[in-house]
């Protein structure tokens, strides 16, 4: 199948399945979500810690 059609078919089922899907309600930002976002941030921070150099 080529590649342009399959992805018209794709958009074109995705919106039949949002138009039969009910209603999402409307999402809040709460303690949890910062909370994860903030382990995200320090992970990352402790991923990307600059290590020293070997000595020679």
């Amino acid at each position: 199948m080529h590649p342009d059609i399959h992805l018209a078919l794709h958009h074109a089922r995705a919106a039949e399945l949002r138009a039969g899907a009910p209603p999402r309600p409307a999402r809040r930002h709460g303690l949890r979500t910062r909370l994860g976002w903030t382990v995200v941030e320090v992970g990352l921070r402790l991923a990307t810690r600059p290590r020293p150099l070997p000595a020679h």
